[in-house]
């Protein structure tokens, strides 16, 4: 237990101390000699002391008091107290601020801490990327003189935060940030910084998703109902108008029911999560089918199709997904060839991958148009698609189902030298493909043992 220093106790043992100078001064008649030499070794062991002390607080790197005397002690040890104490709360206090930086280099924004002036206080990584700011070399620089958009400037002196502003990156322009500013503290405002590029491109593309479905079925609906306002139960059109009509009015509701259907598949293909590919599907089997399908569609282009199919080369997949890959590559090359052209469609094994191709030597596709193929709606030439009764759907569907059996869509086309679609299912989907290599690991096996 740390005793209190008393005053009374001091005064006692001082004015002790003088009468037992002035006593035996007196005794040898030198009283006053005495009580100097006295006063002057108080002050000598007080200054002693004095100069431990500022030894210890400012040239000594021990943590440890220095051993003093009487009331000295007392006050080195409350010092040593004081000053563990502190260095406890200042652990405790560089703790909490690493967990809280901790915490703001885990978070997905960029957070910027600013005092009540507009200066940085601390940032973490991820604003170091979005909005290039430099730590620590931008420690106590304001952050308006860093981001000099003019929008975030009267953002930022305005003072009212209850919105938040959206704003292209400093660093690049296809990028989109929104600034969100709060209260921190009494003194510090948090500045968070979210890259929203994709949200607001999600956001376009579903823009773009309603407005294309709304016209593809607009065009077929005006159709029916064009037709229908002219026709009531008292006055039946000619047999010819009525034949031409009907056929027209069929054809349109058959383009809007495959426009549904795609529409349809696409959005199960998308909403199933969970993917599994314990069945074997038969593609041999399903080309086989296919190829008659190609056949009675082929019948007014006359095309020149040719099928090369690996009759034992299997996968494990989802069979419904891969016949429609199948399907829309090759539907896709019949409608878009010219008449009379050259189809050839192939599924072989190419190093223990299962490789699917088909090649015309149609029109071919424009190197701008190719990347932008596999997007809903996407068209090269809308009229043509209209006339083929295109839905600009098959080939997202077809990067849909490749994506989740571990491919992707490759596309090799010239314009007038024909264009070649093609995918390559890797080896743990195909059906044999480890066990062809399986002896030769065996012999390797067997060499070293021997």
């Amino acid at each position: 237990m740390r005793l209190l220093l008393s005053k009374r106790n001091i005064a006692f043992k001082l004015a002790g101390l003088a009468f037992a100078a002035l006593l035996v001064g007196w005794f040898i008649d030198l009283a006053l000699e005495l009580l100097l030499g006295c006063t002057i070794a108080l002050v000598w062991w007080q200054y002693k002391h004095l100069f431990m002390l500022d030894k210890w607080l400012w040239r000594d790197r021990k943590l440890s008091p220095p051993a003093g005397e009487g009331s000295w002690q007392q006050v080195f040890d409350g010092i040593y107290y004081r000053q563990r104490k502190d260095r406890k709360k200042n652990k405790e206090l560089r703790n909490l601020i690493r967990q809280f930086r901790d915490g703001a280099e885990a978070l997905p924004d960029a957070i910027v801490v600013l005092s009540q002036e507009w200066s940085i206080v601390w940032c973490n990584k991820l604003a170091q990327q979005l909005a290039g700011l430099r730590w620590p070399l931008d420690e106590n620089q304001r952050i308006d003189n860093l981001i000099r958009n003019p929008e975030f400037l009267q953002f930022l002196h305005a003072r009212q935060f209850e919105q938040c502003l959206e704003l292209p990156s400093p660093l690049t322009e296809s990028l989109t940030l929104e600034y969100r500013i709060l209260q921190h503290g009494e003194n510090q405002y948090l500045l968070i910084i979210r890259d929203i590029t994709q949200l607001k491109q999600l956001e376009q593309i579903r823009k773009d998703f309603v407005a294309n479905v709304s016209h593809e079925l607009r065009t077929p609906l005006t159709v029916l109902q064009g037709y229908l306002e002219v026709m009531d139960a008292e006055n039946l059109p000619q047999p010819a108008i009525w034949q031409k009509a009907h056929s027209v009015m069929l054809d349109q509701t058959k383009r809007m029911d495959s426009l549904v259907q795609q529409l349809l598949t696409l959005s199960r293909i998308e909403a199933s999560a969970k993917i599994q590919f314990d069945d074997v599907v038969d593609v041999p089997a399903m080309l086989s089918l296919l190829e008659q399908e190609a056949q009675s569609l082929n019948r007014d282009k006359h095309h020149n199709i040719s099928f090369q199919i690996d009759p034992e080369l299997r996968v494990s997949g989802i069979t419904e997904e891969l016949r429609s890959a199948f399907s829309n590559l090759v539907t896709n090359a019949i409608k878009y060839t010219p008449d009379g052209g050259v189809i050839e469609v192939s599924w072989q094994r190419d190093h223990n991958k299962a490789v699917f191709t088909v090649s015309d030597n149609g029109e071919g596709i424009a190197p701008q148009h190719v990347k932008r193929l596999t997007e809903r709606f996407y068209r090269v030439d809308q009229a043509r698609a209209r006339n083929t009764g295109g839905t600009g759907l098959g080939l997202a569907i077809v990067k849909h189902v490749l994506t989740r059996h571990q491919c992707r869509l490759m596309i090799f086309s010239e314009p007038k030298r024909g264009s070649t679609f093609s995918f390559a299912l890797p080896p743990e989907l195909v059906i044999g493909a480890t066990r062809a290599v399986q002896p030769r690991l065996s012999k390797k096996k067997l060499m070293a043992k021997s």
